[in-house]
């Protein structure tokens, strides 16, 4: 009985994997080729879809041109995926959740800078002249299991979940 609860939760690890990275990867799919033909995406006061590459980590940090401090950056992300699924391997149920949410976007930004050297980010979120920074699905993923799991961490630490 425990030999297939532990491989029903591994099940739903991949599956979350899969789906947070399908979901970035449609999402930046449909807003390359809108792009293309028809440029920003107009939704409301606050929020529009418009292309940017970033060749950065995170909301275009450590953004360059140099190909050697992409590559750089590129193997460390790998590195960290490769951590990422040893943590999901050890982790309690919970925790194997968030670090899958966690890796499929990370495999959904290590994918867009394999095949086009740069992450398609294009979620505008603005208020007036102010613009936060254009992200992507993936950074979505990546940012809500972050904040679950520092959470969790710090309200729950000694409570059982």
């Amino acid at each position: 009985m425990k030999s297939l609860k532990f491989l029903n939760s591994y099940i739903i690890c991949i599956l979350l994997i899969v789906f947070s990275f399908g979901i970035d990867r449609i999402s930046k799919i449909k807003i390359i080729n809108h792009q293309v033909d028809s440029g920003v995406i107009y939704i409301n006061d606050f929020i529009n879809f418009e292309l940017v590459w970033n060749t950065g980590v995170a909301f275009g940090f450590l953004s360059t041109n140099t190909s050697f401090i992409y590559n750089l950056i590129t193997i460390m992300i790998a590195l960290v995926i490769i951590f990422l699924v040893y943590l999901i391997s050890k982790s309690n149920f919970t925790d194997k959740i968030l670090f899958s949410l966690i890796t499929g976007g990370a495999l959904g930004n290590f994918y867009d800078r394999y095949i086009y050297s740069a992450v398609p980010d294009f979620i505008d979120v603005h208020f007036k002249s102010f613009h936060w920074f254009t992200f992507n699905m993936a950074d979505i993923f990546i940012t809500i299991g972050i904040i679950i799991l520092i959470s969790k961490d710090l309200y729950f630490k000694n409570e059982k979940y």
